[in-house]
């Protein structure tokens, strides 16, 4: 899925039906925390505000507490919900400034919405209708995984990371934003960060993200953790 899925902007509004959404349910119940310790939430809702243009019979709504790797957090399990998508013949397509209508004080504070539902256009795509920077441009070094990475989506497909591949690891960096866009860019950094982890992921053995004393400064570049060998 990940060398064909792609962001659904049209859909039939025609709800689906309800052991697809029990599905649904049942996979949100499945997906694996990069961060084990960070509360998040996962809702199906059937309406959202600020949707610009991509209106869906359904929406998934991410909430979090705000601690240390929230953002990565829910980047890394809603691509899992993307990809399930995907592979289920479901389309999705992550929406950053979408809300849902409804606001409940007591659920955790929410981070970002994705839209989904039966598509109404090419649900997939070929490895030339992907339109990324080459690897040379965010990453250096060899690893298998990092094409996966490479192909992940990000906010205005941006791709603001980069890796370094060295002895097997895969350390990781957000690249440093202007002030300016990084007023409405940063906060998308961090999630887009876990939604390349969640690539990354899927094509590891024994998948470990973690801080490394010995990994390498760059400039111009933030650094967020490493990958394991």
């Amino acid at each position: 899925m990940i060398r064909k899925r792609k962001s659904i902007r049209k859909y039939d509004q025609a709800k689906l039906d309800e052991d697809v959404l029990a599905r649904v349910r049942e996979k949100i119940g499945d997906v694996r925390p990069l961060y084990p310790k960070v509360p998040y939430s996962i809702e199906i809702v059937d309406k959202a505000k600020g949707i610009f243009g991509v209106t869906a019979p359904h929406y998934l709504v991410f909430r979090s507490g705000e601690m240390d790797g929230y953002l990565e957090n829910i980047g890394f399990v809603g691509q899992q919900m993307d990809l399930f998508f995907s592979a289920s013949g479901i389309g999705s397509c992550w929406l950053g400034v979408a809300k849902p209508e409804s606001r409940d004080a007591s659920a955790l504070p929410h981070v970002i919405c994705m839209a989904f539902g039966a598509p109404a256009e090419p649900l997939h795509r070929g490895l030339s209708e992907f339109i990324r920077k080459g690897l040379s441009e965010m990453s250096e070094g060899s690893d298998p995984r990092l094409e996966a990475a490479r192909l992940a989506p990000s906010a205005r497909n941006a791709q603001n990371w980069f890796f370094a591949a060295a002895d097997g690891k895969i350390h990781c960096y957000r690249k440093a934003i202007n002030p300016i866009s990084g007023l409405v860019m940063n906060r998308f950094s961090f999630i887009d960060m876990g939604i390349a982890l969640c690539h990354i992921a899927e094509e590891s053995g024994d998948f470990t993200f973690v801080r490394d004393a010995g990994a390498p400064e760059r400039r111009g570049c933030i650094y967020m953790g490493t990958v394991g060998a």
